[in-house]
């Protein structure tokens, strides 16, 4: 398996760079290979071995990724805390079974460690002792869902489900010498760690970013590929629009100059992108393609170069299988599942997601066509049934509305069962309301009779992380937004109304 050979085998090229807003600091894969080893053997000193589990709460940063790859070496597991979300305390420690936590925030707990501590462990040691061999079903890291409400549940990652997805991306997009691929989500997210996997496997190189400072280092950066969600792509088409309409110069150049002058291609999934930013980008240069899979399925169906189909995410990869039951709903099985449990949740949760035989209940409503192209239609829970008994799927009109340039972000509500409400973020502050207004009509044009919207209510700011309206994977949090905006939604008089 890959994550057995990463340690094993010191990698025969490529190199890593951590990119902060203040410069750059690079290392060749094969010393981050050794330093790593020599991490793992000073863990061992101070009492980690296998099944041990390693915290780390830190932004992205070299040693982040050498704490990781330790684990590895050694058998233990890693537990990723986004910081923001978790607080370094002996709470945290003790819910999750810690034996040491790492961590570049304050904290007083007796197993917390500062993340400057990792250096010092580097240079303590002058060698590295032998690898564990991971069985395919060992949990190498617990990981977090982000979840739309409630505490944040934990999973256990299979060595053998990383192996099985490193394996399809590999097959679909050949990385390899030459290749940068720019991460910049935290490292706390599972799969963001496997670019560096896959570096350390396929000699390529790879660049790792935080989400502040990716946009002012891309450009240095030079990659070949960048990950990201789709508000980050979104953002990125605003910006490339704004400086095309100053300049005169073509989208495509701007665009170029935004991300660099080698990209291959742009990677995006986690929540669903808007279809006029696909073609935007596809149509200045730079090939982007969506793709879809959860926490509990890992890599689902990916476009990729020579198999790829507007409006869909892909045709099903290798090792997946997807079963669609009467009402659409989508349930993925595996060869090589994720696990077939939380390891932290609410009593019951493990029981509605997971089944039998690697089967896992997505929640997502899609359909495949005749080609197997996989298409996301909405979530199960976010259909909305009015009093006539009309079932209405909320996605399709929310791309409706933003596929315009005054709407950028727009979340669907039926507050009296006979009409539907948008809460809609506009592209600008202060909203040009007749430019919404023009959206609005537009969209229910197109629309049949009960999926046509009565108005639409002027989120008062943008939906974020931050004030608690997006997920860490920038997907909308729609209970929340509809308790921010409860009044306007139940008032017929506010927004702007369709014509």
């Amino acid at each position: 398996m890959i994550v057995n050979r990463i340690t094993a085998n010191p990698p025969t090229g490529g190199r890593i760079s951590f990119a902060r807003l203040d410069g750059t600091e690079t290392l060749e894969l094969v010393e981050l290979h050794r330093r790593a080893g020599r991490l793992a053997s000073s863990l061992a000193e101070l009492g980690i071995g296998p099944g041990d589990r390693i915290g780390i709460l830190a932004a992205n940063s070299p040693q982040w990724v050498l704490l990781d790859l330790a684990a590895l070496w050694l058998g233990a597991e890693t537990a990723g805390f986004e910081p923001g979300k978790f607080e370094p305390d002996q709470q945290l420690i003790s819910r999750y079974g810690l034996r040491l936590l790492f961590t570049d925030r304050p904290a007083d707990a007796a197993d917390a460690l500062p993340l400057a501590e990792v250096d010092r462990l580097v240079e303590k040691a002058d060698s590295a002792p032998e690898p564990v061999v991971w069985e395919p079903d060992r949990v190498t890291t617990v990981k977090f869902t982000s979840g739309s409400t409630g505490e944040p549940k934990g999973l256990g990652a299979t060595a053998a489900s990383i192996d099985s997805s490193l394996r399809a991306v590999q097959d679909m997009f050949h990385h390899r010498a030459g290749d940068d691929l720019f991460v910049f989500l935290p490292l706390s997210l599972l799969q963001q760690r496997y670019w560096i996997y896959s570096a350390l496997r396929h000699g390529h190189d790879v660049t790792v970013s935080t989400y502040e400072a990716a946009f002012a280092t891309l450009r240095r950066a030079r990659p070949t590929v960048v990950m990201g969600v789709p508000a980050f792509f979104e953002t990125a088409r605003r910006h490339i629009e704004a400086r095309a309409a100053r300049s005169g110069k073509p989208v495509g150049e701007q665009a170029a100059q935004l991300f660099g002058d080698r990209i291959r291609y742009l990677w995006t999934g986690s929540a669903p992108a808007a279809p006029a930013t696909l073609r935007f980008f596809n149509e200045a240069g730079l090939p982007i393609f969506e793709g879809y899979g959860l926490n509990e399925t890992c890599i689902v169906a990916k476009n990729h170069p020579g198999a790829s189909r507007e409006g869909s995410v892909g045709r099903v990869v290798p090792g997946k299988e997807v079963l669609l039951d009467a009402d659409g709903v989508i349930s993925v099985r595996s060869d090589h599942p994720v696990n077939d449990h939380y390891a932290y949740a609410a009593p019951g949760d493990s029981e509605k997601v997971f089944r039998p035989g690697g089967i896992v209940r997505t929640g997502d409503l899609g359909l495949i066509d005749e080609d197997g192209y996989l298409y996301i239609l909405g979530r199960a829970d976010d259909v909305i049934v009015l009093e006539n008994g009309k079932k209405i799927v909320v996605r399709p009109i929310e791309e409706r509305l933003t596929s315009g340039p005054a709407i950028t972000e727009a979340v669907l509500f039926c507050p009296r069962q006979t009409e539907l409400v948008a809460v809609v973020r506009p592209a600008h502050y202060p909203p040009d309301e007749a430019a919404i207004a023009d959206a609005l009509a537009d969209a229910n044009a197109a629309l049949g009779k009960d999926e046509r919207i009565a108005r639409a209510i002027v989120a008062r700011e943008p939906f974020t992380v931050e004030n608690g309206l997006l997920t860490s994977q920038f997907k909308p949090r729609r209970p929340q937004i509809r308790a921010a905006y409860a009044a306007d939604l139940a008032n017929p008089q506010e927004g702007i109304h369709a014509r």
